[in-house]
């Protein structure tokens, strides 16, 4: 009788611990709670570039998976079970992935998503600060969308602390770099350790008294319709307002959604829309926007890969998510998405030349 109740109580004391420590990460993380305002001005410049009213520019947009999710690694939150790939691994990852952006350093504007400051899940690598070094003349600008203390899940192996965002590097110096928050909103207490996703906008002078209006985007990847629904409204309303005002647009970035009226002309590689794990994929409505307004993207190039497994080009399903948007006084002349074989990221770039009307 005495064995069964002291293991009773051992077992009591157990769940009490377990339930304080529960209630303390739950105290902590609201108390730290990263609560970014709607817009933030991150850079403004009192000498900035002046650029011709007609002139051709070049735009990449990468997400580089945090140098974290190369072509070896599969992640649980896709339907996969790892969550961190080996140190030497990230190193190498944010190296390559450096250095194909020196290689190709005659690009006017570079959008990078999924770039970490200071992460568990990279080894603490400040991923931002080391492209920099790289990308020496550039002026770079950084929108902070995730910053939580402690990731609890997966229960065995936490993916720990997460500061990172999305990045542009201009060869033009901007009037000014402002985040704006994308609405989204999972809940208590889901939402203290997730994402808050955000759009930055880079405004540069033209000698015409208008303005060129970059627009770098991550939107939501893990939601069946709503909350991409309400982002998808707000980058929408932002865009069309800039448009009217006379400026000139470009959106770009990791839109976790495929463009309207999508063909994929992949070569010998199964195509992905629907579900896999948390993650979600479906199409932007084809008249989401006025006709005149133009999709950007290689349908012959997978722009990203699942992460259920590791990559292998004869079975796993990838899709295009990585594209541009750019307004009716823009024309464009050539898009390529550079297949590197999910190496480093499980994200390809994607190159876009276009001229200012």
């Amino acid at each position: 009788m005495k064995i069964i109740k002291k293991t009773l109580i051992g077992v009591a004391m157990v769940i009490a611990v377990a339930i304080l420590a529960f209630a303390g990460l739950i105290i902590y993380a609201l108390a730290s709670d990263y609560k970014p305002v709607e817009k933030e001005v991150i850079a403004q410049s009192n000498n900035p570039s002046i650029l011709k009213d007609s002139l051709d520019i070049t735009l990449l947009t990468w997400n580089i998976g945090y140098a974290g999710l190369d072509k070896g690694m599969d992640f649980f939150y896709d339907g996969g079970t790892r969550v961190i790939t080996p140190e030497e691994n990230c190193r190498e990852n944010i190296t390559k992935i450096g250095n194909f952006l020196k290689a190709n350093d005659t690009i006017d504007f570079i959008f990078l998503q999924e770039v970490d400051r200071k992460s568990k899940r990279s080894y603490r690598i400040d991923e931002y600060e080391g492209i920099s070094e790289k990308l020496k003349g550039y002026n770079p600008s950084f929108a902070k969308n995730y910053d939580v203390f402690f990731v609890p899940s997966p229960l065995s192996s936490p993916m720990g602390k997460v500061v990172s965002g999305i990045a542009t590097y201009s060869k033009y110096t901007p009037e000014s770099s402002t985040r704006y928050s994308l609405p989204g909103d999972f809940g208590f207490p889901t939402q203290l350790f997730y994402l808050d996703r955000c759009f930055m906008v880079n405004r540069y002078k033209l000698t015409g008294g208008k303005e060129l209006v970059l627009v770098n985007t991550h939107n939501e990847a893990f939601d069946e319709g709503d909350i991409r629904k309400a982002q998808m409204e707000k980058l929408r309303e932002f865009v069309l307002n800039e448009y009217n005002s006379g400026n000139y647009v470009i959106t770009g970035g990791d839109w976790n959604q495929y463009p309207p009226d999508f063909k994929p002309a992949f070569p010998g590689n199964k195509e992905f829309t629907g579900q896999i794990g948390n993650f979600y994929l479906s199409g932007i409505e084809p008249d989401y926007f006025p006709g005149e307004w133009k999709w950007i993207y290689d349908p012959a190039t997978p722009s990203f890969r699942t992460l259920v497994a590791a990559y292998d080009p004869a079975i796993t399903p990838t899709s295009v998510c990585d594209f541009f948007l750019i307004s009716p006084n823009i024309e464009n002349v050539s898009v390529k998405c550079h297949h590197l074989g999910f190496e480093n990221s499980d994200h390809n770039p994607v190159i876009i030349e276009v001229k200012i009307k």
